[in-house]
């Protein structure tokens, strides 16, 4: 039974990252259809992008090209997803069990040195992700937008959340 513990981290590993393409493209769905994207809104999208790349790029042992918050164009923006996702997707299936638990040395943005496993470097890109895209959507609405429902159970159900309550609830 060890073997399996591994193989199902993984498993679920792998259906985060496909929902976080996934909600990565809804939000920038979002941004695209308003006439004039709300500036915040569009700075903690690439935000989310730049967090992505460098958390990537730390698991990868290598330098970052795009900052945590990068001043990006939405064409720009959808490029580093694209980027981010086909990279994540590949890093992932690239890894053994043992590799998730291996622990890598970073330096965060405010200068302070840590280390941290695969596994929760994996989990921090995935959950800082739906912390943020929650802001966009706040921001899209507030600026007369439609913000594109981003729950996972949406995303493993194919269909969009329900965005508003039913009458007398």
């Amino acid at each position: 039974m060890p073997t399996e513990a591994p193989l199902a981290v993984d498993r679920q590993l792998g259906k985060l990252l496909g929902h976080l393409a996934w909600a990565d493209q809804r939000v920038l769905d979002s941004l695209r259809a308003m006439p004039h994207p709300d500036a915040r809104a569009l700075e903690l999208y690439a935000h989310v992008l730049g967090a992505e790349h460098t958390w990537l790029s730390r698991m990868l042992e290598r330098a970052p090209r795009v900052t945590v918050w990068p001043r990006l164009t939405i064409d720009e923006a959808a490029a580093l997803g694209v980027e981010n996702a086909g990279a994540l997707r590949m890093l992932l299936e690239s890894l053994t069990a043992e590799q998730l638990q291996r622990k890598v040395a970073y330096t965060n943005s405010a200068g302070l040195a840590f280390e941290s496993t695969v596994e929760d470097m994996l989990l921090q890109v995935v959950l800082h992700g739906c912390y943020h895209r929650g802001q966009v959507a706040l921001l899209v609405r507030g600026a007369g937008g439609e913000p594109s429902p981003t729950d996972y159970i949406a995303f493993v159900r194919g269909v969009p959340a329900a965005v508003t309550a039913p009458p007398g609830r």
